[in-house]
């Protein structure tokens, strides 16, 4: 299997998505941000889109998009009570964009769905190259603003009652969830990227009682998501996001089961 080059890349690309997205659902879960990741995601597909439309890489449009929505939503978004229709009314524009601009760049169906579920075959090093300069930059930024991130996700009211700046905080947020979707959708697709960004992070929170231990633990299930995902995609030839959220999935209704007899004794 490791003979294969595009394999190689794409454990390192999937080892590199894997620990991004471990990381940043934490983050998520705790802002109850997993609707908004999900229409980042679609905005990602319209990114990608308009790429191959104006001749750029597929991630070059993902990034442009989901960077300037993530801002816009931001803005939007900053009182509660309009969050969910602010982000469902920039998901309905943004998904007929990414229609229109692969129907005018002609491309057929099946491009259209490795932008949406992802291409193990068309990660090339440079693309690997070009997440993990991406990634350490997502990472970089959370280390910086760790501490008043945490306390702003798990408190938030106390946050604010403390003064800390959590509008800016929230924007600068959902830029970094926007650069992680734009990363983990070489993989899995621009449609499933909710998945390592939320199921890892929703399991996790079953089992560790501290942010630091959410995190491990996230980024562990998904490492073992997207290992077992690529290994079974190659022996099998089917899409490697099948597996990868069959078995995110299966841990989360596992942390299920446990939390219910944990609460039924």
């Amino acid at each position: 299997m490791f003979s294969y080059e595009f394999m190689r890349n794409a454990f390192a690309a999937g080892t590199i998505i894997a620990i991004i997205c471990g990381i940043m659902g934490v983050f998520v879960i705790a802002r109850n941000m997993s609707f908004l990741t999900h229409t980042l995601s679609e905005i990602g597909f319209s990114g990608a889109a308009f790429g191959v439309f104006a001749g750029w890489a597929p991630l070059n449009g993902m990034l442009l998009f989901t960077v300037i929505s993530s801002v816009i939503v931001g803005q939007l978004s900053a009182r509660s009570e309009r969050r969910e229709a602010a982000t469902s009314a920039i998901s309905a524009l943004f998904i007929g964009l990414g229609i229109l601009f692969l129907s005018l760049a002609n491309k057929n169906a099946s491009y259209a769905t490795s932008i949406l579920f992802g291409s193990v075959i068309g990660i090339s090093a440079s693309d690997v190259r070009q997440m993990l300069w991406l990634s350490i930059l997502v990472l970089l930024v959370v280390f910086v603003i760790y501490r008043f991130l945490k306390f702003d996700s798990f408190d938030h009211t106390g946050a604010r009652v403390k003064g800390l700046w959590t509008n800016t905080l929230s924007i600068t947020f959902l830029v970094l969830v926007a650069l992680s979707v734009s990363v983990a959708a070489q993989i899995v697709g621009s449609l499933l990227i909710f998945i390592l960004l939320t199921l890892p992070a929703a399991t996790a929170k079953y089992f560790a009682h501290t942010v630091g231990g959410m995190m491990t633990l996230a980024v562990g299930l998904a490492l073992v998501g997207v290992w077992a995902g690529l290994t079974l995609s190659y022996v099998t030839n089917y899409p490697v996001s099948f597996f990868i959220a069959a078995i995110e999935a299966v841990f989360y209704f596992l942390a299920l089961g446990w939390q219910k007899l944990q609460t039924a004794e």
